[in-house]
């Protein structure tokens, strides 16, 4: 089993969402975030004075799979998440070693 977890844009969430239902994945946990990349935030105009926004709004996506659905799922989030333009994000993919369904404790695969 694999933990991926992806950092988009806030507007590309629900294809993502979409393309990872379509393969099967039948859950995910979305976390509104801040950050920055190579990017390092940009500069706005309020009411006439410029200010720096060094944290950008992003979506953090975490959905569990089993190891056959990982590179289906990064290709998922891919597709939907590339705009082309500096800022898209980043996925990571971590090895979990057990997962447990608390209500009828099935383990592992089972649980997913």
């Amino acid at each position: 089993m694999k933990l991926i977890t992806a950092i988009i844009k806030p507007f590309k969430l629900e294809e993502v969402r979409s393309n990872l239902t379509d393969i099967g994945l039948q859950g995910m946990t979305v976390t509104e975030v801040k950050g920055y990349g190579r990017q390092k935030g940009h500069t706005e105009v309020y009411r006439g004075a410029e200010y720096a926004v060094s944290f950008l709004p992003k979506i953090k996506i975490e959905v569990v799979v089993s190891g056959a659905l990982v590179d289906k799922a990064v290709e998922a989030i891919v597709k939907a998440a590339k705009t082309g333009q500096i800022g898209d994000g980043k996925i990571f993919v971590s090895s979990i070693e057990h997962t447990l369904r608390i209500r009828t404790g099935e383990a592992n695969d089972a649980a997913l």
